[in-house]
């Protein structure tokens, strides 16, 4: 038997997971990302802590599987996508990692997308303020003792690979969702660095690899730190939107990939590059197709702000209770619910949205007789509404409709939201038995690479599907009234949004 091991670097939480070759999810281990907010708009990591933290949690799930390290056959690094880690020019930590929730550089986006045309046929790529060279450019203009330090630029999968093997390199997909690479030619390129103002950075640019390469081995110092066996293959690994794509299935465009979780991300493949128009990212596919993504941090990330605004007192009172969550609460309050029950509509924008920069959360049509559950199931509801909205104009760019939606991410752990999907999205939900599908895309990309096998061989052996969720004509038919209500108010606010942006900030 082989086994595999992914570490999932998320910007919620962190696990280390460890599959056998059928895919089956034999443990994980898991910790709350570790962020640092200490300044308005800017979510950071300690690299040191955050490694500590995953070391203690690879060596937590060998102990629980009782997997030996020694049989372990691969690792693979999956990472949030975009964001900022850099070493020093000795290949030392030095600052702290930028999460891809960040939102310091957005502005500075804004005025770079405003100059799309310039770069577009490269990059086939709109700009955001959490990809690398935004955010490169926001710290040579506001950090530049920082900025001068730089001696490689990674994402944070690559960071997490460099800890366990000592090799500096930039995998693929994660480099071409983040501007980096020219899509006519598949490499960096000096045009890219000159429109950001960033030049001096190429020598930072460490060399590419492949996701289903084995790029190093685990060095002595990192098989101490983690418990692991020294020598152990580690993969070039994946970028979360990718690693769930995969450990999802999906090969072609008769299936989507909806990830919700920190970030609304809803992905297909393509042989081709969605247009400029669309307003979505193209990024690579491990077999160079292009995933084309519409994202926004609009997904369940809300959720948890929202329970934590609107219910402390509750979640008190089931940690006296010895219960594990409020989510087994809400679960029951969900299934004796329906699309009737809520007359409110909820944007979820508290992290940003897919509208408008300016654009802020809001629940719409609060009276005197509104309850704090109606408040809540909105959340659920609007949270699909936000997915809906990148789904639908993927369905546009894709020219038809997927047959089928695999879901991944937080919501997953409630049937009843999975249903929620399926009515507003009206389309079949499917789930997979391993819960931890971006872990999966990369053991799936670690059997690849010590077997020497293709893509597709590699998921039909450790793919599974688990549940299938239809939608329900009658709640449709309500969520389709919601939907329309929720897409013509975000219409009718949108001159609004900056004016309320510039009163926050004159308040």
């Amino acid at each position: 038997m082989q086994y595999f091991l992914s570490i999932d670097y998320g910007g919620t939480n962190t696990k280390a997971i460890i599959f056998d070759e059928n895919g089956n999810q034999l443990g994980v281990s898991s910790f709350a990302t570790l962020k640092i907010e200490d300044k308005p708009g800017f979510r950071e990591v300690d690299l040191l802590e955050t490694w500590s933290a995953i070391s203690a949690s690879i060596g937590d799930v060998i102990e629980k599987t009782g997997v030996k390290a020694s049989a372990i056959n691969a690792v693979a690094c999956i990472g949030h996508g975009k964001g900022l880690y850099v070493l020093d020019k000795n290949g030392q930590e030095f600052t702290r990692g930028i999460l891809s929730v960040d939102s310091r550089a957005a502005q500075l986006a804004e005025s770079f997308e405003e100059r799309l045309d310039d770069i577009w046929p490269l990059t086939q790529q709109h700009v955001v303020g959490v990809q690398n060279p935004v955010l490169l450019r926001w710290l040579k203009d506001n950090n530049r003792a920082v900025y001068d330090q730089i001696g490689s630029v990674l994402s944070a999968k690559d960071y997490v690979r460099y800890k366990l093997t000592g090799q500096i390199n930039q995998e693929y997909g994660d480099a071409s969702g983040n501007h980096w690479i020219n899509f006519q030619t598949g490499t960096y390129d000096n045009r890219i660095l000159d429109f950001f103002g960033i030049a001096e950075i190429k020598a930072a640019l460490p060399p590419l690899v492949d996701c289903a390469e084995i790029v190093g081995r685990v060095s002595e110092q990192a098989a101490q730190q983690t418990g692991l066996a020294a020598g152990t293959p580690v993969v070039g690994g994946l970028f979360d939107i990718d690693a769930c794509a995969i450990g999802s299935g999906v090969v072609d465009a008769s299936t989507f990939s909806v990830i919700a979780g920190t970030w609304n991300i809803n992905t297909y493949p393509s042989k081709q590059a969605a247009s400029r128009a669309s307003g979505q990212m193209n990024s690579y596919y491990p077999n160079r197709d292009f995933l084309v993504e519409g994202s926004s941090p609009t997904s369940a990330g809300n959720l948890d702000a929202v329970l934590k605004m609107l219910m402390s007192e509750e979640i008190q009172n089931v940690k006296k209770q010895g219960k594990d969550s409020i989510y087994d609460e809400l679960e029951v309050f969900l299934n004796n619910t329906d699309a009737n029950f809520s007359h409110i509509i909820f944007f979820p924008f508290l992290y940003g949205s897919n509208v408008s920069a300016d654009a802020s959360a809001s629940f719409l049509g609060l009276t005197t007789t509104s309850t704090k559950s109606e408040m809540i199931r909105a959340v659920y509801e609007g949270i699909v509404f936000a997915h809906k909205q990148h789904i639908d104009q993927l369905i546009v760019s894709n020219g038809k409709k997927p047959e089928v939606i695999r879901l991944s991410g937080g919501a997953t752990n409630s049937s009843a939201w999975m249903q929620i999907f399926a009515d507003i999205l009206e389309l079949p939900i499917e789930t997979l038995e391993a819960s931890e599908l971006g872990g999966l895309g990369g053991a799936i990309v670690g059997l690849q690479a010590v077997n020497q096998i293709d893509l597709g061989a590699a998921i039909e052996q450790m793919v599974h599907v688990k549940t299938r969720i239809s939608p329900d004509a009658k709640e449709a038919a309500s969520y389709r009234r919601k939907y329309t209500v929720y897409q013509e108010s975000l219409k009718a606010l949108a001159p609004a949004w900056s004016a309320l942006k510039s009163l926050r900030e004159d308040l």
